[in-house]
């Protein structure tokens, strides 16, 4: 029998690892309890620590791959304590982070390595959609270890982390992920990245069954954009921002509440605009935060692009308010704004513009007679036909937005709304899901 004395120069060799280290600075103070920790892979413990505890009194399981022992390659002994976390938070609802640092995978475990990757892959898609799931990546992530990490719904990487499927480690840098909407967040170190993951917990539900984290209402900051104006300040946690300057995502509160917000930034739709913000509406429908969308665009780039956004609007079943605060044409405000894609509440400002076409185009095509000036004087006569036609107030006749606020009225309207919508319910038909 090992004596106790073995079993704490065991526990005490562990703690010792800058992976237990970051785990245990991740969880509330004394409350980490690990999984599995004296299992072993070859000749020295697995390649990973692995348990569950609070954060903010709330239950997370998380799990950081240690450098310390191979480079925290993947093995099948790792795989089986990953696959045991994931296994627990699907029976429990709990959340899921994972820490990556890996040099890859113990290549000379064959396919016994294969098979164990194929489960760990498998335990984190079946949980997609169930519980929120965080990658921090502080380190090399390579590999099955990369595609694993890119699947979480959101991904923190440290400036200095390097990830890519491939183990050339081409384009892997954090700027270069954030560029392309793979990670969401970049921390300048690991310490910084492990406080953006607890943060983060204060803004998500455990699972899809629960509501997230309420908060005391918060005065809003009163400065900047329209939306820094509505929110509860100092609540905001910014997603993708350097991916797509077309428009921007984050979590916030509004009210205490926390909600997500998209805002449009006047401009056209380009890809990776359009990208994230599917992305970011399809996460907020599956955990049920609602989607309040500041919409000032002029359209999309692409058809494809645009189909995406539509999609993600028109399948949500959460929550979902929209404010034209500028100019909302023809397809915008179909896929963004419109009641046409299931908004549940449209509102304006009232110097909002809601066009089938561009302003000009409009003019030309239902005021003829009032485009035949001179060249230099066509912009202020459709600017003119833009503000007798397509007003908020010619829209709000029509029915095609629900009410006209200013925009000191706007908070208190939206958080009426939040309310009263608070039990929205919506049976959607028997599939799989869509294919768009």
């Amino acid at each position: 029998m090992m004596s106790i004395e073995k079993i704490n120069q065991a526990k005490a060799e562990i703690a010792s690892t800058s992976a237990y280290k970051t785990i245990t600075e991740f969880f509330d103070a004394d409350s980490f309890c690990e999984i599995d920790a004296f299992a072993k892979s070859g000749d020295g413990f697995a390649e990973v620590v692995a348990g569950f505890g609070t954060v903010e009194g709330l239950p997370v399981y998380a799990f950081a791959q240690n450098s310390d022992i191979c480079g925290g390659a993947m093995s099948k002994a790792q795989a089986a304590k990953l696959k045991k976390i994931y296994d627990l938070a699907l029976k429990t609802g709990a959340p899921v982070v994972g820490f990556y640092d890996s040099v890859g995978g113990r290549l000379s475990q064959g396919t016994e390595l294969l098979a164990g990757c194929g489960e760990v892959l498998n335990s984190s898609a079946s949980l997609s959609g169930v519980v929120p799931q965080i990658s921090v990546i502080l380190g090399t992530c390579l590999g099955t270890s990369a595609l694993n990490a890119v699947s979480a719904d959101i991904v923190i990487m440290s400036e200095k982390a390097q990830l890519s499927l491939s183990v050339t480690g081409e384009n892997s840098d954090a700027e270069y992920n954030a560029k392309q909407g793979i990670s969401a967040i970049t921390a300048k170190d690991s310490q910084e990245a492990v406080a953006k993951a607890k943060e983060l917990m204060l803004y998500l539900p455990s699972n899809n069954l629960n509501m997230a984290p309420q908060s005391f209402e918060e005065a809003p900051a009163g400065e900047g954009c329209i939306v820094s104006k509505v929110i509860d300040g100092g609540s905001a946690i910014k997603l993708y921002g350097d991916c797509g300057d077309a428009a921007s995502v984050r979590i916030a509160r509004l009210g205490g509440q926390v909600v997500g917000i998209v805002a449009t930034k006047g401009g056209e739709l380009d890809c990776k605009s359009t990208s994230k913000i599917a992305k970011f509406v399809r996460f907020c429908d599956a955990f049920s935060l609602p989607v309040i969308s500041f919409v000032d665009c002029k359209g999309f780039e692409s058809l494809k692009s645009a189909s995406k956004t539509a999609s993600a609007y028109a399948e949500a079943t959460t929550v979902k308010i929209s404010v034209v605060t500028g100019k909302a044409i023809g397809s915008a405000y179909i896929a963004m704004a419109g009641t046409g894609a299931n908004a549940d509440v449209v509102y304006a400002l009232p110097d909002a513009v809601i066009s089938p076409v561009n302003v000009e185009a409009a003019a030309v095509i239902m005021a003829p007679g009032a485009m035949k000036v001179s060249v230099a004087e066509q912009k202020a006569a459709a600017e003119k036909f833009a503000e007798e036609s397509l007003s908020a107030f010619n829209a709000a006749q029509n029915g095609y937005v629900d009410g006209i606020v200013s925009a000191d009225e706007l908070r208190t309207a939206l958080i009426s709304a939040l309310d009263m919508l608070s039990g929205k319910r919506v049976s959607t038909l028997a599939k799989k899901h869509s294919t768009i």
